[in-house]
């Protein structure tokens, strides 16, 4: 029997979809639930696996061609109540010979051969009635052709003349090959197509640029109070929770604090209207195995340090194995991004359509700064706001961030949501 393996769904959020790379090749085996084919969004790479066990017959999409929600890529063949009464037949009267006349059961005549068994047949010039067939219903498959090849030891004629001359031995190399230098002429210039991850970054930063007002702006924050906080509670928190208390849960919960106060920061613009959400779903921009995601942290005002933390945690270690799902990618209202962890001490963020605005922290450094008429050394985080100022005015971008500042050097504001 026929069965269709379509793409997956895709949300009404993606047009389509790109099919990187085939695990299977026609004429192999496949098992139900294993991985056939990587496909890759705008968002994640998504993994399309055998919904029946049986014979890879044939592939009706190539690597790199761009795809549908729900269309068919390829065709699997899948043993029929026919074929499996031969099979059984065929076993059964071969019980009934004689040890000596048992022979292997060699594929039927009229069974269809893979694109790639009949290649292999040709290069070989063999004949498929000789070779013991393992597929299912007596069907020849490509490692049976292999396995025939190596068993009779066929070599082409080139082979057989130079068998007996012994080859030379390798020529010592250095630990390590420099790449070559290009010569005058040469082309020293590589061309390689962007995937769709990276495309859709691009345009969809660019559209930020050309449709949104966007203006950035900045502020500095002491995080001597967070650190000592932290350096006092580390231990007991990971021994309690499980997971590591880093900064993020600090600027996630002080975010979700600031755009209670300032509404506007957490809207959107659709069409005419502004649209206002009652929830703080946050997006955590990490770096994935692809390019840059962003996943999405859901209704972090209710959420705890520790839910938090374990989240981010989870969201990094998926991110690096292209595991994230769709769902957990669409849908943010506000966005943090870390420069700081890369080394970045100031920068201007671009907001992630179709919000309206995006946070960004910096690395820590010691600094000079003044408290109580005295110079003292802290350690000091610029903080980046880059707006849509189509929406949010100036003095409200500035007192969002004057309030992320003031729940962060006094984190005492945070419990007591002040």
């Amino acid at each position: 029997m026929r069965v269709e393996v379509k793409s997956p769904t895709l949300p009404e959020s993606v047009a389509e979809a790109t099919l990187l790379s085939w695990h299977k090749q026609a004429g192999e085996s496949v098992a139900r639930d294993e991985n056939l084919v990587d496909i890759e969004t705008e968002k994640v790479v998504l993994e399309v696996p055998a919904p029946q066990d049986g014979v890879l017959q044939e592939v009706l999409k190539r690597d790199g061609e761009t795809i549908g929600s729900n269309e068919p890529i390829a065709i699997i063949e899948t043993e029929t109540a026919g074929t499996s009464a031969t099979q059984q037949s065929s076993t059964t009267a071969s019980k009934e010979r004689p040890a000596d006349e048992a022979k292997p059961e060699t594929i039927d005549n009229e069974a269809p051969l893979s694109p790639a068994v009949r290649r292999l047949l040709a290069e070989h010039d063999l004949n498929p009635a000789q070779i013991p067939a393992t597929g299912k219903g007596g069907r020849l498959l490509k490692e049976d052709v292999l396995n025939f090849v190596r068993q009779q030891g066929e070599r082409s004629p080139e082979t057989d003349v130079r068998a007996d001359i012994p080859a030379p031995p390798p020529s010592p190399l250095p630990a390590t090959t420099p790449r070559p230098r290009p010569t005058d002429g040469e082309p020293s210039e590589r061309r390689v197509p962007m995937t769709r991850l990276r495309a859709t970054i691009a345009e969809r930063l660019l559209h930020a640029q050309h449709e949104a007002a966007l203006l950035t702006t900045f502020n500095e924050v002491n995080m001597q109070a967070v650190m000592d906080l932290r350096r006092q509670y580390r231990d007991r928190f990971e021994k309690e929770h499980g997971a590591r208390l880093g900064f993020m849960s600090f600027f996630v919960k002080a975010s979700a604090q600031a755009l209670k106060q300032y509404p506007i920061i957490n809207a959107s613009i659709d069409g005419k209207d502004i649209v206002y959400h009652d929830n703080y779903d946050i997006g955590i921009a990490v770096a994935g195995a692809r390019g840059l995601v962003v996943p999405v942290l859901r209704n972090t005002g209710q959420s705890s340090f520790a839910e938090i933390e374990t989240r981010i945690a989870d969201f990094g270690k998926r991110a690096g194995d292209g595991k994230l799902t769709m769902e957990e990618l669409m849908g943010g209202t506000f966005t943090i991004t870390n420069g700081g962890v890369f080394g970045s001490l100031l920068s201007t963020p671009l907001v992630n359509p179709p919000q309206s605005a995006i946070l960004g922290m910096h690395k820590i450094q010691q600094r000079p700064v003044a408290e109580d008429n005295e110079v003292r050394i802290r350690p000091m985080m610029y903080l980046a706001l880059t707006y849509d100022h189509r929406i949010i005015d100036g003095r409200e971008a500035v007192q969002f961030l004057v309030a992320l500042k003031d729940s962060l050097e006094d984190p005492a504001r945070l419990l007591l949501e002040i």
